[in-house]
């Protein structure tokens, strides 16, 4: 009898064992995958069945909820406060048309899904339940940047450029989320129609400019060809390049016939640093030959360029510098390359890395949106970690450049001496305006700024594409980096931004 017993007892104790151990495998080993899976019915429909987690600015105010409904097929619909201000970054989460933006990167936290056991109890019955998300976007930088705009396609982008926090990131066109939670699928399916479908630029509503549009950066790529110089043949720093024909406002370039003329047909020339505050063409189409293709290469990926930024948002696209191979036959080529012209292609978040890059001497840091995930109890289940994602200045280098670029907004002769920026913001700035190539021979009109320029909290880049021949980087792009910087430095001293930036 007793040995009956004890057998009974090895099985009871075996089973209990497996239990145990099923229970651990799902919860702590599989628990990952089993949440991500397509399989899983919270991810089949992410938004009408169960209630998923809040989404928070960097202030604690709602970007996005989810609002019990009298519907017992979609008894949940979400809800995004903010609208169209902040839907190219949180995205959408459709009954019909799943998840994207933030929505769809943190998706496994914010979709409801097993807790960690707290309790005996809970670790053989799990609960479940959805995660919040806490990001670094600042609405208020966010208004004066949709304001600044004045709705004309285009993106702006601000970091920390001390922890990568992407403070700003609002695009032209964009879209009014709430059609896309409806759950009548046929409201849906008009609504994405309508969002998918181009503008005159062919920039898509669902897009988002500020990281999958590229354009020619223009001058403000003449940053990196500085830097080139810097790093790889310091010599060309103290080198004169100067123009040789028109008067000095024109140069021909070598293996053609191809007559390059600085912007406005003013003559220039001279050493760096005298060529960077008045961004001369010819001068730094000539440093960029003399640098030669494989040093312009290196430091155009040194940035970043050709690589896709980290950035915790899908649909980020990469920027584009052609191979050193490339103009192996084409000096002309390299020279407009060197500018940011001829095929070189960049997004607002590689341009603001670029000027994040100089302002913290010499490191980029990794871009990211999000701040922490909290538990439903309110608990931080985790925290971003700031982490390094290139280091293409030594800090000596990066100092170098930084008062150069101060001088484009200090100096008379800089190309941002006439956008107004406050003497006190101490910023330090560079203007890009890139001919498009297309047949109304449209300008991209850029501008990347740091402030304060000796030890920078803040890193912008603005690009409003396509614009009339008229119209240049300073004046059409300066005054939206203007806004934002002023917004920035009101609230860093607790005083009204819109007081601020009242002229935007």
């Amino acid at each position: 009898m007793s040995r009956r017993l004890r057998i009974l007892a090895t099985i009871i104790l075996v089973l209990f064992a497996v239990v145990v151990a099923q229970s651990a495998n799902i919860q702590f080993f599989r628990a990952k995958s089993l949440n991500a899976s397509v399989e899983n019915p919270r991810n089949l429909n992410p938004s009408g069945k169960f209630p998923r987690g809040n989404i928070y600015a960097a202030n604690g105010a709602v970007l996005a909820y989810s609002q019990k409904q009298n519907n017992p097929d979609f008894p949940y619909r979400r809800v995004y406060p903010m609208g169209s201000l902040t839907s190219g970054v949180v995205g959408y989460a459709s009954a019909w048309y799943g998840v994207g933006g933030i929505e769809e990167q943190y998706n496994g936290f914010l979709a409801s899904h097993q807790q960690p056991p707290q309790s005996f109890e809970q670790l053989l019955a799990p609960t479940s339940a959805a995660d919040s998300v806490t990001l670094t976007l600042v609405p208020a930088l966010q208004a004066i940047a949709r304001t600044a705009m004045k709705g004309i396609d285009g993106a702006a982008v601000a970091l920390n450029p001390k922890t990568g926090a992407v403070l700003v990131m609002y695009s032209n066109p964009n879209y009014n989320p709430v059609p896309l939670t409806s759950p009548d699928i046929k409201i849906e399916t008009a609504a994405r129609h309508l969002y998918f479908k181009p503008d005159g630029n062919g920039f898509e509503p669902l897009g988002n400019v500020a990281t999958g549009g590229t354009f020619p950066p223009g001058s403000t790529f003449k940053v990196i060809t500085t830097a080139a110089a810097v790093v790889s043949k310091p010599a060309d720093l103290t080198k004169s390049f100067n123009s040789d024909r028109n008067g000095g406002a024109c140069t021909t370039l070598p293996d053609s016939n191809l007559l390059l003329c600085n912007s406005g047909g003013s003559p220039c020339g001279g050493d760096v640093t005298q060529m960077l505050p008045p961004s001369c063409d010819p001068g730094y189409a000539l440093l960029g030959i003399d640098l030669g293709a494989d040093y312009m290469f290196k430091a155009a990926t040194s940035f970043g360029y050709d690589s896709v930024p980290p950035l915790d948002l899908p649909g980020t696209a990469s920027s584009y510098f052609p191979t050193a191979n490339s103009f192996s036959n084409n000096i002309p080529g390299l020279a407009y390359s060197a500018i940011g012209q001829e095929n070189v292609r960049a997004t607002a978040l590689q341009d603001a890395l670029v000027a994040a890059a100089v302002g913290n001497n010499g490191v980029e840091m990794t871009p990211h949106l999000l701040s922490y995930i909290t538990g439903p109890n309110g608990k931080i289940v985790e925290r971003y970690k700031d982490s390094v994602w290139k280091t293409p200045l030594k800090p000596s280098q990066a100092h170098f450049i930084v008062p150069l670029m101060q001088a484009v907004v200090a100096s008379s002769v800089g190309t941002a001496y006439g956008v107004g920026f406050p003497p006190q913001d101490d910023v330090a700035a560079k203007t890009g305006t890139a001919q498009t190539g297309n047949a109304k021979k449209n300008t991209d009109d850029w501008l990347i700024a740091f402030a304060p320029a000796t030890d920078p909290t803040i890193a912008i880049a603005v690009v409003v594409p396509f614009q009339p021949t008229q119209n240049f980087g300073a004046t059409v792009a300066g005054p939206i980096v203007k806004c934002l910087v002023e917004g920035y430095f009101a609230m860093q001293s607790h005083k009204n931004p819109k007081v601020a930036t009242a002229g935007c």
